[in-house]
């Protein structure tokens, strides 16, 4: 299907796969031919590995030696950006749909596509998409940056660090979960504009949800009531699948906190459905 038929408001018909398929491919024209979709795949790739990078390249093997314990989490460490990166990937995940309707440009496509569900799925699947792509680029590049630097900084086998590979199951669990975790948060983004419509307000609420939830966590004075937060928190949790060694002293398990992010996602886009669906009925 091509973009023209849904500017001009015509509606999608035929057999249910074959409207989501021409759904899909109506959204991927939409969003692929936005200049800013290009600008914010490239940031979130150069904040990711250039974050890590910095944080990979402070590290010092005397550092460690002289403190007598060397316990550094190195592919962690080399993944740090993805903290950075991951607001960008949920400006990208709000501008997917909050940018139609600054412009209007939503008014044709709910009458081209009468299924609210069918519409918001299309997109979920793309910007999925494209966030998968992005941040498997950000992702191995971190790794390759972060080994490189972490060898010239002394963390060699003879110190109980072996090089950064993804054939390690712990550094391979990291590096698809981050590419996972960037997934989910552009999905909270893609919810979280459906329902609020507007992009100032949309990406305030994100950016809060994703580093304000965090800082008020942190300044709990109970630390049972800190641990909690944490375990609730979408990047708390869901970050903790970053993580390789002292898995015990996380809040919560890598893959469980993964799943914490998913609820967050499944909710907003749940909500943005609930929105969809009661006020452009």
């Amino acid at each position: 299907m091509s973009e023209a038929l849904v500017t001009a408001g015509a509606p999608v018909t035929g057999r249910g796969a074959a409207r989501m398929t021409d759904t899909v491919r109506a959204e991927w024209t939409k969003l692929r031919t936005l200049p800013s979709t290009w600008w914010l795949l490239i940031a979130i790739a150069v904040c990711t590995v250039g974050v890590g990078a910095l944080t990979s390249g402070a590290l010092s093997v005397g550092d460690c030696l002289q403190r007598r314990t060397c316990d550094e989490d190195t592919v962690e460490l080399s993944l740090t950006g993805v903290w950075v990166g991951q607001a960008a990937m949920a400006v990208f995940g709000v501008l997917a749909v909050t940018s139609e309707y600054g412009t209007g440009t939503i008014r044709p496509t709910l009458t081209a596509i009468p299924s609210r569900l069918r519409m918001l799925a299309a997109k979920a699947v793309v910007v999925a998409g494209l966030a998968a792509l992005a941040g498997a680029v950000s992702v191995l590049g971190s790794l390759y940056a972060g080994r490189m630097l972490i060898l010239d900084a002394g963390f060699t086998t003879g110190t109980g660090y072996p090089p950064i590979s993804l054939a390690d199951g712990p550094t391979l669990r990291a590096a698809v979960g981050a590419v996972l975790y960037f997934v989910l948060v552009a999905l909270i983004g893609l919810g979280l504009g459906a329902a609020l419509r507007d992009t100032a307000g949309t990406l305030t609420a994100v950016l809060v949800l994703l580093y304000g939830f965090p800082l008020v966590a942190g300044m709990l004075a109970d630390p049972d009531w800190v641990e909690k937060a944490q375990r609730v928190s979408p990047t708390s949790a869901g970050l903790s699948v970053l993580a390789t060694r002292n898995l015990d002293a996380l809040p919560i398990g890598p893959w469980a906190g993964l799943g914490v992010a998913a609820l967050w996602a499944a909710g907003m886009l749940g909500l943005g459905w609930g929105v969809l669906r009661g006020r452009d009925a």
